[in-house]
């Protein structure tokens, strides 16, 4: 009994010993063939070859249907590292024409997973990138000698015009960061990484297709799997018009030539830019290919920042153009009327006082204020607002203020529908409060503390765009849209953000003063280098201090009844307004509503372009 007892006890335990042999080996085939990609990407590669295919990037045109960006192919040397054998390293090297430091250095990277997460030595793996037309001939005919090696189709981008590189952006190589936030991406890919390239990325990119290849025991391609009925075809991207028009665009490039800063046209019934200049600035086609990495790198260090969108990514004091935003503010708090005079004798406080004021009569009225730029005017009114006691505190005047210097586009981003957009600075009462204390640190401050706030000076910064927006917002007589680029997409619906009118808060009657004040200061008053006879146009300068030469501005639109374009100049230490940012504009205003210049401006068109302003500070290195 006691025998039969124990022999049923090793019988169980040898059952048991059994099941569990085989439960193992079950778990481990399943990890194996389920959960392990390796495994998975062994099997499938000894039997096939997926080929992605890649689509068609979206090509963009100007807004009179001018062809600014398009494709064309080029190739790239894909590896299956585990299917590589011993190959002759020099005729591959001959054939791509690269030198053999590169070929062991991509070796090394590409199976490098920091560099590469994700690398599997089963699946293809980008190993170099754009091939020319005559490398990829070369290694097209000789690519039996090299298993594991196969070329992709890809397409480069190409350029028309040597233009708008800053509002077209460019392409290039996805990085790590690209990779983890979106797996549409895979080593070898490109991305936008600037301009609308990168804000329009995923309308652009198309989506990937797939071709799979069958292969034999010996891993040769024996043509389509099952006739090709499981490969995706890929699906281009969207072609984008933009609102640009790029003869408009040349123009405004030319006059900028050497000289540092912006033009900005809007369409101030759409909001549509018309042109977007930053100087200095490059040639896309400069970054497409092999080329890339050397010319981004001479970009980079070139000391006037080329690779920068002044127009945007900018943030200035706006001087004397934000008066016309003071303005409607004290208008709309009815901290003045059309009619309020305040006294000037040459600055602010009467007499000896700061901010200083140029030349012209005393004690008038707002029109005349705008039209003469003078400082003493606006610092009044700001004084009286912040000291009104209607408000309980100036902290709440303070931040009564700053409410309508937002609802105007300041302090915060429009919108824009280009990357990186800089908000400015619009300062507010915790601001002042945080900075200005008595001796016992409790917030003490007054209006005379912040006054050159009222002319755009002090802590008030601006994008240029925010600038121009607001010449589009007094053109429309108290609403804007918001600017854009693109003005629509093949195939897509407009995003509603740019058709929807975004109001200030303030009565459009207070624009009528101001509009009148603006024409004024074109036809007698600081900008009188913007008239022009036979169109109407309304205008202001400013002359923005700065720790070097002060900035030449004008902000305009035109014509004054009937708003067509706003226009901003901004010229980085070039003076006074009137010196270069007025007569530029003027020629941008003609170029634009009369498509050429006439005869009689044609001097002031070549000094313009022949002028040279350069930042004293690179000028001594």
């Amino acid at each position: 009994m006691k025998k039969d007892l124990n022999s049923e006890y090793r019988k169980a335990f040898i059952v048991g010993f059994i099941c569990l042999i085989g439960i193992i080996y079950l778990i481990q085939l399943f990890r194996l063939q389920v959960l392990s990609p390796d495994y998975k990407d062994w099997a499938d590669t000894n039997a096939f070859l997926k080929k992605v295919q890649y689509p068609s990037r979206g090509v963009m045109y100007d807004r009179n249907g001018n062809l600014l960006v398009f494709n064309q192919p080029a190739y790239d040397v894909m590896i299956v590292v585990r299917e590589t054998r011993e190959f002759d390293t020099l005729a591959f090297c001959r054939a791509v024409n690269v030198d053999i430091e590169t070929i062991r250095r991509r070796f090394q990277d590409i199976k490098n997973k920091k560099l590469n997460p994700g690398y599997s030595s089963y699946t293809p793996q980008t190993f170099l990138t754009q091939l020319g037309n005559k490398e990829y001939g070369v290694l097209q005919e000789a690519i039996y000698k090299f298993p594991g090696f196969y070329i992709q189709n890809r397409t480069v981008r190409q350029y028309n015009y040597p233009n708008a590189a800053h509002v077209l952006g460019y392409i290039a190589e996805v990085d790590k960061q690209n990779i983890a936030d979106d797996d549409y991406y895979q080593r070898g890919d490109y991305i936008g990484k600037t301009g609308v390239e990168r804000s329009y990325e995923k309308h652009l990119r198309g989506e990937k297709g797939v071709e799979i290849l069958l292969r034999d025991a010996h891993g040769r391609i024996k043509g389509k799997y099952e006739e090709g009925i499981h490969d995706i075809s890929p699906s281009s991207g969207k072609d984008l018009t933009l609102s640009i028009d790029i003869d408009l665009q040349a123009y405004g490039e030319e006059l900028m030539k050497n000289k540092l800063g912006t033009i900005i046209m809007i369409e101030p019934k759409t909001g549509e830019i018309l042109c977007m200049v930053s100087s200095p600035t490059y040639d896309p086609s400069s970054l497409v290919g092999k080329q890339f990495s050397e010319s981004y790198l001479d970009l980079v260090k070139n000391p006037y920042t080329p690779l920068l969108n002044r127009a945007i990514n900018g943030a200035y004091p706006p001087g004397s153009t934000f008066k016309t935003a003071q303005a409607l503010t004290f208008l709309q708090e009815g901290i003045i009327t059309p009619n309020t005079i305040y006294s000037c004798y040459g600055g602010f406080p009467p007499g000896n006082g700061r901010p200083k004021c140029h030349g012209h009569a005393s004690h008038i009225p707002l029109t005349s204020a705008i039209g003469t730029s003078c400082n003493a005017y606006f610092c009044w009114g700001l004084k009286n607002m912040l000291e009104n006691k209607k408000y309980g505190s100036i902290q709440n005047a303070m931040n009564k203020w700053r409410d309508y210097m937002v609802a105007q586009g300041f302090g915060y981003r429009l919108g824009v529908d280009m990357p990186d957009e800089k908000r400015g600075m619009i300062p507010n009462a915790q601001f002042y409060d945080k900075f200005h204390k008595d001796k016992n640190g409790k917030p003490w401050w007054k209006a005379l503390t912040v006054i050159s706030i009222a002319i755009g000076q002090g802590e008030v910064t601006l994008s240029p765009i925010q600038v121009c927006n607001l010449a589009a917002t007094i053109a429309n007589r108290g609403y804007f849209y918001t600017p854009h680029v693109v003005k629509g997409i093949r195939d897509v619906e407009q995003d509603k953000n740019y058709t929807v009118p975004r109001y200030t808060g303030i009565d459009a009657k207070h624009y009528d003063p101001v509009v009148q004040g603006m024409r004024m200061a074109v036809t007698g008053g600081t900008c009188q280098g913007a008239n022009i006879s036979d169109i109407s146009v309304c205008g202001k300068t400013g002359t923005a201090e700065n720790k070097g030469r002060d900035h030449s501005i004008f902000m305009g639109f035109a014509p004054m009844e009937d708003p067509k374009v706003a226009v901003i100049v901004f010229v980085e230490n070039g003076g006074f307004g009137a010196r270069y940012a007025v007569p530029m504009g003027r020629l941008m205003i003609q170029k634009y509503l009369k498509g050429e210049i006439p005869d009689g401006d044609k001097p002031l068109e070549t000094g313009m372009k022949n002028s040279i302003i350069l930042r004293s500070v690179l000028q001594k290195n």
